[in-house]
């Protein structure tokens, strides 16, 4: 009785690990995401400069 109790302690600990890291991965896209909310603004404007300072048309051309 006591060596099924065990192993049911083990699996138990097995699947608790992979939980914690789903919960961990799962914050981490949370603060990726409160990231690109908040400087946003901030990359449109980055990349409207550079297209319409021609910097992609001259990138563009020089791959053909």
């Amino acid at each position: 009785m006591m060596g099924l109790l065990k192993k049911w302690n083990v699996a138990d600990e097995k699947g608790q690990g992979m939980v914690e890291y789903g919960l961990i991965i799962g914050l981490i896209a949370v603060i990726v995401v409160a990231i690109f909310i908040a400087l946003g603004p901030q990359i449109r404007s980055l990349f409207q400069g550079a297209v319409s300072s021609g910097h992609i048309d001259k990138m563009e051309s020089a791959m053909e």
